[in-house]
C-alpha cells in the first residue's frame, strides 16, 4: 500500500510550496492532474529527496506557478514513492515536468533550468488562456444555467445564437448536442456532432456529447431496470446483467447507482468482456461535469481499486 504522508512531508522539507502547489501520488493523479487540468494548465513534477538538480528546479519552479496566482497548478511527484506512476508517464532522468492542459501532455522538459526559462514555460502555457472572447463566455455560462435547470430549448437558442457568431465554438457544439438529449432528440444530437468542424471535432465539449450520446443509445436497449434488479439479485455472479442494469440505471437517470454497479462488476471481475466495466466508467466519467461530485467520488473508488 502506498503512503501518502511520507511524500508531502519530504516535499515540505524541500521548500515551501504555496497555494497552487500540491503533493499527489498515484492514488490522487487522476483527480490532482488530468481532471484539474480541464479547468486550468498543470505543471507535474517528478522529484525525489535525494536529487540535487530537483532541490534547485523545484522551489524556482513552484515560485513561477504561484506568481500565476492560481492560472496555473503545479503538482508534485515524487518518483521514489509512485515508481508505477513514473514508469508510465517515462520518466527516465529527474528532474522532469511536464504540462498538462485538457486532460493532457502539451508541453515538456528535463533537468533543471534557470529562472527565465521556466518564466518562458510558464508564459507558453498562459498563451490564450483568459483571452476576450467579446461576451460569448457568458452567453456560454447562462445556456449551460438553462440547460442545468431543464429549461433545454431556450439553451439550445443560445447554443444555435453563439454557433451563428463562432461557428467553430466548441462549447456551443457541445452544449447544442446536450441540449438535444435532453429534449429527447438522439438522432439531431447524433448528426450535429457528426457534422462539427473539423478543428473541434476531437474538444472535450465534443468528446463528452459524444459520451453521452452513447449512454442514450445504450440505455435505449437495455431494459427495464426493475427486472434487472431482481435478475442481479438472484444471482449476483450474473456479470452480464449487472452491466445491463447499470445501462438502465444511467438510462433512468439514476446516475450514481450506475457508478456503483459498475464498480461492482469491476471489484468482481476488472478484466470481464475485455475490460467493458472500466471503459463504461470513463465513458460515464466523460459524458458528466468533471467538478460533480459523483464523478470524483467514483474516479476516486476507481483509482483505488486499480492501485490498491
Amino acid at each position: 500500500m502506498i503512503e501518502l504522508g511520507t511524500g508531502a512531508a519530504a516535499a515540505n522539507a524541500q521548500g515551501g510550496q504555496g497555494a497552487y502547489v500540491k503533493e499527489s501520488s498515484e492514488r490522487t493523479f487522476m483527480e490532482d492532474v488530468i481532471e484539474l487540468s480541464k479547468e486550468v494548465p498543470v505543471v507535474v513534477d517528478f522529484w525525489a529527496p535525494w536529487c540535487g538538480p530537483c532541490k534547485t528546479l523545484g522551489p524556482e519552479l513552484e515560485k513561477a506557478v504561484n506568481a500565476t496566482g492560481g492560472k496555473v497548478r503545479m503538482v508534485k511527484i515524487n518518483v521514489d514513492e509512485n515508481q508505477a506512476l513514473a514508469a508510465q508517464a517515462r520518466v527516465q532522468s529527474i528532474p522532469t515536468v511536464y504540462a498538462f492542459r485538457n486532460g493532457q501532455p502539451v508541453d515538456g522538459f528535463q533537468g533543471a533550468l534557470p529562472p527565465i526559462e521556466l518564466k518562458k514555460f510558464i508564459d507558453k502555457l498562459l498563451e490564450g488562456e483568459g483571452e476576450d472572447d467579446g461576451g460569448l463566455g457568458a452567453a456560454l455560462e447562462q445556456a449551460e444555467e438553462f440547460l442545468e435547470q431543464g429549461a433545454a430549448a431556450d439553451a439550445a437558442e443560445i447554443f444555435a445564437a453563439i454557433l451563428g457568431e463562432e461557428p467553430a465554438n466548441a462549447g456551443a457544439y457541445g452544449g447544442l448536442a446536450r441540449a438535444h438529449l435532453a429534449l429527447g432528440n438522439v438522432d439531431e444530437a447524433e448528426a450535429l456532432l457528426a457534422n462539427a468542424p473539423a478543428e473541434i471535432a476531437t474538444a472535450k465539449e465534443i468528446e463528452s456529447a459524444r459520451a453521452k450520446i452513447a449512454l442514450a443509445r445504450q440505455a435505449e436497449k437495455a431494459g427495464p431496470a426493475d427486472e434487472l434488479r431482481a435478475k442481479v439479485a438472484a444471482d449476483p455472479s450474473d456479470l452480464q446483467a449487472r452491466f445491463d442494469l447499470a445501462q438502465a440505471l444511467y438510462g433512468a437517470g439514476e446516475t450514481e447507482a450506475a457508478i456503483d454497479e459498475l464498480l461492482e462488476l469491476f471489484r468482481r471481475d476488472r478484466e470481464w468482456n475485455e475490460g467493458a466495466a472500466k471503459a463504461q466508467l470513463f465513458t460515464i466519467f466523460e459524458a458528466l461535469n468533471p467538478k460533480d461530485p459523483v464523478v470524483q467520488k467514483g474516479r476516486r473508488k476507481l483509482s483505488s481499486m486499480i492501485f490498491a
